[in-house]
């Protein structure tokens, strides 16, 4: 399934304004916000949080990944373009999990 029907499957995320991905010790490490060019990260973030009970473990960031179809391809050729899969591409590898914190529109 490609990245636009898979979206279409995705709880909404429109009462949010953003999401901050937190580290082990609770600091913020990246936001994604609720606009354009972003927005579709924000449903898919906030989706691996809500199956994964808050956090982005290494099995959420594989599922992630998954759900990113075409554009992971493209995020490992052009490292950078795509910040947001390239989080998960790292996270995936690993053995931490990182936590989520919604902030409200």
């Amino acid at each position: 399934m490609n990245f636009a029907d898979r979206l279409k499957q995705l709880p909404s995320a429109s009462h949010l304004a953003a999401l901050h991905l937190l580290g082990a010790d609770g600091q913020v490490q990246a936001s994604i916000e609720n606009k354009p060019g972003q927005g579709g990260s924000l449903v898919v973030y906030a989706a691996l949080a809500a199956l994964y009970g808050g956090r982005i473990t290494p099995a959420a960031a594989s599922l992630g990944l998954e759900w990113y179809a075409e554009h992971v391809a493209d995020a490992r050729a052009f490292p950078g373009k795509h910040p947001n899969i390239d989080r998960l591409l790292g996270w995936a590898q690993g053995s931490e999990s990182f936590g989520v914190q919604a902030v409200l529109a």
